[in-house]
Formats: C-alpha cells, structure tokens, sequence
C-alpha cells in the first residue's frame, strides 16, 4: 500500500458515489481530501486549500470537466498542479481533448483503488 500522507487530493465529480468512494480510498492512503461537486464549487476552493492532485469529473452540469481543467490551468498559481481527468468514456477524442486544455492524465471510471493512489502517487511526485 502507497503511503501518500499528507498529499491533498481534491475530487471534483457531481456524483456523490464517485466522490465517497474516491474519499475512502484516498483517505486510507492518508490523503487528504477536498471534495467538490462541480467547477464553480471547485474553483472557490482550490484557492483555499491548494490541492497537490486535482481529478475533474469530465461530464458535469454548468462547467464541465474540461472547461474547469482550462480554468485551473489559466491561472499561474495552479498551471502546475495536475489534473486528472475522471470519464466513463474512454475514447481518443476524449484524452486528447483533455490534452488541449491541460490536463495531465485520463482516468476512466469507474476506477479502482489502485488506479487512482497509483496517479496521485506518480503526479503528486513532480509537486
């Protein structure tokens, strides 16, 4: 099991069952998590806590996971922070739009334990 103590996560996913399941693994790994249910509500908190990993849900209402990637990667202060991008679909279009605004990795759902430590512990590195 991948110590990642003291490594702030944030999980921005409008589904409450992603974002559970996605805190309980994290939080046995000994993250810390920071939960978001969408872009808006992630963006007001990312200045807060400044997370060490973003994953973005890709499909969410108002501001979708790649418009919130773009937003967090326009801004100098979190250009640097990765983010993973979270999707039921696992299509080339997909990741390579998620390349165009930024995003560092793609992660289809759902995920697994292991895949999702296996990215904070490889992104969370380069921070």
């Amino acid at each position: 099991m991948q110590n990642l103590a003291g490594i702030k996560v944030m999980v921005i996913d409008d589904s409450n069952t992603i974002r559970r399941s996605a805190e309980i693994f994290l939080g046995q790994a000994g993250c810390e998590v920071i939960l978001a249910e969408d872009g808006f509500d992630a963006l007001a908190k990312i200045s807060d806590h400044h997370p060490d990993v973003i994953f973005v849900d890709v499909m969410m209402p108002r501001l979708d996971g790649y418009q919130t990637c773009s937003l967090i990667k326009k801004n100098p202060k979190f250009k640097s922070t990765p983010v993973i991008m979270l999707s039921s679909k696992d299509g080339l279009f997909d990741r390579a739009r998620g390349r165009m605004v930024g995003s560092d990795e793609y992660l289809t759902k759902p995920f697994t334990k292991d895949s999702l430590l296996q990215a904070v512990g490889a992104h969370a590195a380069h921070t």
